[in-house]
């Protein structure tokens, strides 16, 4: 098993009375998450606390030690979380519309397996190279995609926050699931859009070229969030492959 160091910061902003993300970092179990709640208020705090405790649930009783299996589990803790989030809105009705985005990355010997839902995000920065791995579920990137605006465009489009898939709302969870190796230097970055929407990939690619801690390296992108206005909850976990 290859070893991975883990940290995770998070941070309301500058605008919110609330923080609706949660994250997790389990070096132990070999998994991280992120997750952005939605749905306004202690809804959206439960929404992301759903995730992150059904997906700590399931790799505490659950191993995989190869990327066919991993992808089995990651898909499994979606699944189990997305049900456990309908089934406490079914009970609470007045919560009708709460979900999350939400980012859950597990190693093993042959690499990571990745599950993508909604628009927190995940990088990698391997050699100097920056590049997102997933692709955001939201109406602004379809946009982007038809060629309708522009990546710079999307950022600042009245309409950047619509999300079109999240875990929690439909019965039927549509899910992205990337793996690929892992190679010692790599550090994987997951982020709630409290990152990026306020900041570009570059100067978060400066931020982790730094010679600092993963700790600190986390902590600097926190504060560029906030230095560029902070308007919403800013959540970073950073993997790196030892």
């Amino acid at each position: 098993m290859p070893e991975i160091a883990l940290s995770g910061q998070t941070d309301v902003g500058l605008k919110r009375a609330n923080n609706e993300d949660a994250f997790m970092v389990r070096s132990d179990l070999n998994f991280c998450l992120v997750a952005d709640g939605m749905g306004g208020a202690a809804a959206g705090e439960l929404a992301s606390r759903y995730f992150a405790e059904s997906c700590l649930k399931l790799f505490s009783k659950a191993r995989a030690d190869s990327i066919s299996g991993l992808l089995l589990l990651v898909q499994k803790a979606f699944q189990v979380a997305n049900k456990c989030i309908l089934n406490h809105v079914e009970q609470e009705p007045r919560h009708k519309g709460m979900g999350c985005t939400a980012e859950l990355m597990a190693f093993c010997d042959e690499g990571f397996v990745l599950g993508h839902v909604g628009d927190s995000r995940t990088y990698r920065f391997r050699n100097g190279e920056f590049t997102q791995l997933t692709h955001d579920h939201s109406l602004v990137q379809n946009m982007v995609d038809q060629g309708m605006i522009s990546s710079e465009e999307a950022r600042y489009h009245s309409h950047r926050n619509v999300i079109l898939r999240a875990v929690g709302i439909e019965e039927n969870l549509s899910l992205d699931l990337i793996k690929g190796k892992a190679t010692p230097g790599d550090i994987y970055l997951l982020c709630s859009d409290g990152l990026t929407d306020m900041v570009d990939d570059d100067r978060i690619k400066t931020a982790l070229s730094s010679a600092a801690s993963l700790p600190e390296k986390a902590d600097a992108c926190i504060s560029l969030a906030k230095q560029a206005g902070g308007t919403d909850n800013i959540t970073i976990v950073l993997a790196r492959v030892l």
